[in-house]
């Protein structure tokens, strides 16, 4: 038998149970993977690191920033943006972003900087 499972059966329940109970459900779930996922990609990583340090960048500076195209930090910025980690405003002719609440909250613990928003 695999390290991976006890060898016999031995649930306490009490505990499991309250344990199942407490966790979120399948919707929340559903929306934290797929914050996860949006941060699972190395360019949209970047751009969300740069946001991190800059607080609020438009397309032009994260694209100089990270490196890439401003079309390929656009298609980025869209899917953090749908993916509820992103915020955007209009200032004039300049789309300006920023980590959302959750992006900033999810970005802080993922680089080890655990910082209540």
């Amino acid at each position: 038998m695999g390290d991976e499972r006890c060898e016999l059966l031995c649930i306490d329940f009490d505990h499991a149970e309250a344990l199942r109970a407490a966790l979120p459900g399948p919707e929340v779930i559903a929306r934290d993977a797929e914050r996860l996922r949006a941060l699972g990609d190395p360019t949209r990583l970047r751009v969300a690191r740069a946001l991190l340090a800059g607080d609020e960048l438009c397309v032009c500076d994260l694209a100089w920033i990270v490196g890439s195209s401003q079309g390929l930090v656009s298609h980025h910025l869209r899917q953090l943006r749908s993916a509820g980690l992103v915020d955007s405003r209009r200032d004039g002719k300049l789309v300006m972003y920023r980590l959302s609440a959750h992006g900033r909250t999810a970005l802080n613990v993922l680089v080890g900087e655990a910082d209540p928003v």
